[in-house]
């Protein structure tokens, strides 16, 4: 996700990172379920416990109703279109806009070198 790109590129350098190294080399299953029980989200509206998963449940939603190509989403999660409308998209059918999905929005303006140089300062 675009808002997750200065985050990480600030704790690569944080612990001086190479650029082969794992961002989360280990899944920390306690602080997870810690962080859960502080906001009081062990278990969703159904009463389902939260897990891992549940992030990859979220991910994936959220890209479809922004109107992700589902098949970007798809080759990204290494599952199939078919799984994703069966498990995934059929939860939030309701929000999406059919006329939404598939299409393919236009990539934004190439910056300058000069605009990188003035974001990098900042």
């Amino acid at each position: 996700m675009p808002g997750a790109v200065m985050p990480l590129r600030r704790l690569k350098e944080r612990n001086k990172g190479q650029a082969t190294d794992l961002i989360f080399p280990t899944f920390q299953r306690e602080l997870f379920n810690t962080l859960l029980a502080e906001l009081n989200l062990r278990t969703d509206r159904d009463g389902q416990r939260r897990t891992a998963y549940s992030l990859r449940h979220t991910y994936i939603c959220m890209r479809l109703m922004e109107g992700a190509d589902i098949y970007q989403v798809a080759k990204n999660c290494r599952t199939s279109v078919e799984m994703i409308e069966k498990f995934y998209a059929s939860h939030i059918k309701n929000t999406l806009d059919a006329a939404a999905i598939n299409v393919r929005k236009p990539k934004p303006a190439k910056r300058t070198a000069s605009a990188r140089k003035a974001a990098n300062a900042a």
